[in-house]
């Protein structure tokens, strides 16, 4: 028998498999891995530091281009931060229209997610029905802050502004006839909250579908059952948090563990899995749909019978109405005063922690008193799951690594800030 030569072999940075600009250094013995060595820093763009330079309120928008596939989610770590340190209390309809956004984000990332990792492992079809589910949660977020991805729809004291009246309706062209914008049209006659319902009522049928497909098929097992293992205690030491630490059967969720918001008051289970392997991981996720689709709905029912303010009336902190703006002086330097230079924050420290999609999402803010943090530090779920690659591919194939990456569900920007 000749010998096997260990080699050495570059995964990535430009792979589609890496979901970002991951460099794996791995050492091969003939297809099986003996480490891997994750580079990172190719995508840094100095997040922590930026947000030292500039007031409070001109970094939320910085916030969701950390995690870009769970933008709001971002934005909610960071905005109660700083109501920590001011000591506001925000409005709880806007508390609400928060959990529900966070929650369609939460769909949204793990549509994502699926649809990537189905793609990765040979599921061509994943990736396709789970686009077809995202654009009407991407019309939501359009709809409630005019953009689709980078929102800075929360604000420090509640959020931009209320839900619109009203969906944004497809009009008649050379690819759509008025038939098919008639169908098309048919669940954007009423509200945006009737909107949302409508989803709500659709989304739980295509989740069966994605099951359909996958959950049973063979060839999906074989690439994810057994792989990538982690025991609950391993988990727990590695900092794992989310998805990845409820898979091997830790069940530990801060929005029943440590409530913020109006989670304490809704109805909803933490699902968890048994063998810690990519496959437990991948019904975690699909259930923790099915939970935040049942979130949602129980949000968007409390909004249509709640009306009230989603903004407090500070003028320290939230601008004035545009009318107000035009018509008196006061309200006119308020505006000016806080979109320039923004206000200065009781000196002091804090942590504040989101259930991201992806985990435990924290932001360390120190306050020296002034109208920019002294030293931000954010504690990105995707970046402990990172540092675990070596010890979830040691002595699996290299087309185990696709699967591991997969079920990491890793984003760049939050890894390299």
């Amino acid at each position: 028998m000749a010998e096997i030569q260990n080699f050495t072999m570059n995964f990535g940075p430009q792979h589609p498999a890496a979901h970002g600009v991951l460099r794996l250094v791995l050492e091969m013995e003939g297809e099986v891995i003996k480490t891997a060595d994750p580079h990172i820093g190719l995508l840094h763009r100095a997040t922590e530091k930026l947000a030292e330079t500039k007031p409070y309120n001109q970094s939320i928008g910085y916030m969701d281009r950390l995690d870009y596939v769970s933008m709001m989610c971002n934005e909610h770590g960071y905005v109660m931060a700083i109501e920590k340190l001011l000591g506001i209390d925000v409005p709880v309809r806007a508390q609400y229209i928060r959990v529900m956004f966070d929650e369609i984000t939460r769909i949204l990332n793990h549509l994502m997610w699926l649809g990537t990792h189905g793609l990765d492992v040979g599921a061509m079809t994943m990736f396709l029905y789970c686009f077809r589910e995202r654009e009407d949660l991407m019309d939501c977020y359009e709809v409630v802050s005019g953009t689709r991805m980078h929102a800075t729809y929360y604000r420090p004291g509640g959020v931009y502004r209320d839900i619109p009246a009203s969906m944004p309706r497809y009009q008649p062209s050379k690819i759509h006839n008025e038939k098919d914008v008639a169908r098309m049209n048919r669940a954007r006659e009423g509200t945006v909250l009737d909107f949302i319902l409508d989803f709500t009522e659709r989304f739980p049928v295509r989740v069966d579908e994605y099951e359909t497909l996958l959950t049973d098929n063979r060839i999906w097992k074989q690439r994810t059952v057994n792989i990538g293992v982690v025991s609950p205690e391993r988990a727990l030491q590695l900092g794992f948090t989310g998805p990845m630490l409820r898979g091997s059967g830790v069940e530990w969720d801060l929005r029943k563990k440590q409530p913020y918001e109006v989670y304490a008051d809704l109805d909803f289970d933490i699902p968890v899995g048994v063998t810690g392997d990519c496959y437990d991981r991948y019904l975690v996720r699909m259930e923790e749909m099915r939970q935040s689709n049942h979130i949602v709905r129980q949000c968007a029912k409390w909004l249509a019978a709640n009306p009230g303010p989603v903004m407090i009336d500070d003028h320290k902190y939230a601008p004035p109405k545009r009318t107000e703006m035009k018509e008196g002086m006061e309200s006119m330097i308020h505006h000016f005063k806080l979109f320039t230079e923004g206000y200065c924050v009781p000196e002091g420290e804090v942590y504040a922690a989101v259930e991201h999609p992806k985990g435990e999402f924290g932001v360390y803010l120190v306050s020296d008193g002034a109208n920019k943090p002294y030293r931000l530090k954010v504690r990105a779920p995707g970046f402990a799951h990172l540092s675990a690659m070596h010890e979830m591919v040691q002595g699996h194939m290299l087309a185990d690594v696709v699967s591991v990456i997969g079920t990491q569900d890793i984003v760049f920007g939050e890894i390299d800030r």
